[in-house]
């Protein structure tokens, strides 16, 4: 078992609570890396914190020196192509690079489900699934995962991360629905994750003495529907949303407005990928499925998009 962890993006929505998981583990020493910003450790007398940035090559040397597994969650999601290429490509493989130079015994990618393209995907997996990414994002988190396949690394792909901090998906639906003015009618079915059970699915991946390598699905095996998850964006909009209309007239709606027919697309299409084996290999509960759970962090949603910076959003 790992004695000294490394974990990237601890700043972030999953990496923030894969810190928090860590730190229920007595002995383990927690590294973290900090780009900007600052990285809230509850636990200060445990944790390390390094300052780097995938961006820059030279930064990285060095970050693995004393480890023993590698939890690597920091990963850029928007902007042009070549900062893409620079962190989520160029990043990764410096960060395994320097793993490999110090005997790091494992080393876990957490990516996206995204990697396989739009769909649609209804009781899929990796072991039928090619990577066929979309977008800049996924193709340079796609050539992210094949250098960390190409060390014997363990690849994570989530579909929908939900839960306290979640800022894309719930919100992102809301937002879409904001811009339509109504809800959209559609019976697609989605793979999603409680994130608390994705950090510890992380971890556990990290420190397990068994055999991880590969690729691994990992969501709850039960799917969600998109009414309910759209339900929980409704609760949180003021003023109500009471108008529905069908999906092809809310593409219509919003064919100008490519950020909400993205979320549009992507609630109106099944993505449904299969991920019991993943837990079972992980010794890990998933916890309850996602239409029973969602409504446990709707305080948190109201919150954030009642707030004066999401709310016009």
């Amino acid at each position: 078992m790992a004695h000294q962890l490394l974990i990237t993006g601890a700043n972030g929505f999953i990496g923030g609570n894969v810190l928090a998981a860590a730190l229920t583990r007595p002995g383990l020493g927690i590294r973290v890396t900090r780009h900007r910003g600052s990285v809230a450790v509850p636990g200060q007398g445990r944790v390390q914190v390094t300052r780097a940035d995938l961006a820059d090559a030279s930064s990285v040397p060095g970050l693995c020196r004393g480890i023993d597994a590698v939890v690597h969650c920091a990963s850029r999601i928007g902007g042009d192509g070549a900062s893409l290429h620079a962190v989520n490509d160029e990043g990764t493989k410096a960060l395994l690079a320097d793993a490999q130079r110090h005997g790091v015994r494992r080393f876990v990618y957490v990516s996206t489900a995204a990697v396989y393209g739009r769909g649609p995907f209804r009781r899929a997996g990796s072991r039928t699934l090619p990577v066929r990414p979309h977008s800049a994002t996924s193709r340079t988190r796609a050539a992210a995962e094949q250098h960390v396949l190409a060390a014997g690394g363990t690849v994570l792909r989530p579909h929908l991360v939900y839960g306290t901090g979640d800022r894309w998906v719930v919100p992102g639906l809301a937002f879409m629905m904001r811009q339509l003015g109504a809800e959209v009618a559609c019976s697609s079915l989605h793979s999603a994750v409680e994130v608390t059970a994705l950090a510890g699915a992380a971890l556990a991946a990290a420190l397990s003495d068994g055999e991880t390598a590969g690729v691994h699905d990992v969501n709850h095996p039960r799917p969600v529907r998109a009414c309910e998850l759209a339900a929980v964006a409704l609760h949180c909009l003021e003023p109500a949303i009471t108008v529905r209309v069908g999906a092809d007239a809310a593409r219509e709606r919003l064919a100008d407005n490519p950020q909400a027919l993205h979320h549009l697309d992507m609630l109106t299409t099944d993505h449904w990928f299969l991920s019991s084996a993943t837990w079972r290999l992980l010794g890990r509960d998933p916890g309850p499925a996602p239409s029973q759970d969602l409504a446990r962090h709707l305080p948190w949603y109201r919150h954030y998009l009642s707030s004066p910076a999401t709310a016009g959003r």
